[in-house]
């Protein structure tokens, strides 16, 4: 039977998968970062993300921008979005108990949804294509041109996140507060506005992966379903962890991918969420997360 086996076959699904996990990795970093700054479990993420798709088809096909500007306009239109949300929703449940928090995020999750149908309709709808479409061949596996580059650009944005937010004096000032806020506030960093920078930067990262996202299969209002994949991928890395979200994005690429393909498509949802009871059973706080994180 081993000698039967299609490794040629699992290579490309193995393949696949990974870069799936590469655009997971990309909205979890979104998550993450909302979460170290300000403890927040934003469950509107996947909308965020559908938002910026949405806008983009919008300053593409409807009003015919070029390429090259209306990519940057949807993004920073969805991080204006993620400004307005931490000022008006946010930042007013300060020092309110978490679950309160998190229960505006889900109504935040709905709400878009609704306005979403009620601006575009609940139909699904193309994106343009701005990537390459020659076919990817890594030996003799056939890797999809939109997963490839889409996971290539996931790794240029991740790349450029950690760097920024290592060397950039704001994000320097977002790890001070995300380490101790009160030691942040006495050393002269304004908590707030990293907060709000927290939810700005969090939402552009979103909307390029929902830019990623919608150009590979389409978009349409159930979009935000694609954020309970990122739950589960933040949630096995940890949930306050950059590297968590990096590697629980790939696990959960390559695990969905398996799946989808040996058992079928309608087990890839189980799959992942075996492999979540799984680690929170050996590491209820995530592979990579700290054992101070307060559960909801």
């Amino acid at each position: 039977m081993t000698g039967n086996f299609d490794w040629a076959y699992l290579f490309e699904v193995s393949l696949t998968g990974i870069a799936g996990g590469g655009l997971y990795a990309l909205a979890a970093l979104a998550f993450v970062m909302v979460y170290k700054a300000t403890r927040v479990v934003n469950i509107a993420i996947g909308e965020l993300l559908m938002v910026g798709a949405y806008l983009f088809f919008t300053f593409a096909s409807m009003f015919a921008l070029p390429l090259w500007l209306a990519i940057p306009a949807a993004v920073l239109g969805t991080g204006l979005l993620g400004a307005v949300i931490e000022r008006t929703m946010i930042r007013p449940l300060l020092g309110e108990p978490p679950i309160s928090v998190f229960m505006v995020t889900v109504g935040l999750a709905s709400v878009l949804v609704g306005l979403v149908e009620m601006i575009w309709t609940a139909d699904q709808r193309r994106l343009p294509d701005f990537m390459p479409t020659q076919p990817i061949m890594v030996g003799d596996a056939f890797l999809a041109p939109k997963v490839f580059w889409g996971a290539v650009i996931a790794i240029v944005f991740i790349a450029a996140v950690l760097v920024v937010f290592r060397f950039w004096r704001g994000g320097v000032a977002l790890r001070a507060t995300a380490s101790d806020q009160a030691a942040a506030y006495s050393v002269g960093i304004n908590v707030p506005r990293v907060f709000s920078l927290a939810w700005v930067a969090s939402a552009m990262l979103a909307a390029i992966s929902g830019i990623i996202v919608g150009s590979i299969g389409g978009i349409s209002s159930s979009m935000g379903v694609f954020g309970l994949s990122v739950l589960v991928v933040v949630i096995v890395g940890g949930l306050d962890s950059v590297l968590g979200a990096l590697v629980g994005g790939i696990l959960i690429g390559l695990i969905e991918a398996l799946a989808g393909a040996y058992l079928g498509g309608e087990y890839k949802l189980l799959a992942t969420f075996i492999v979540l009871v799984a680690v929170l059973l050996v590491r209820p706080y995530g592979l990579f997360g700290t054992h101070e994180i307060e559960r909801l």
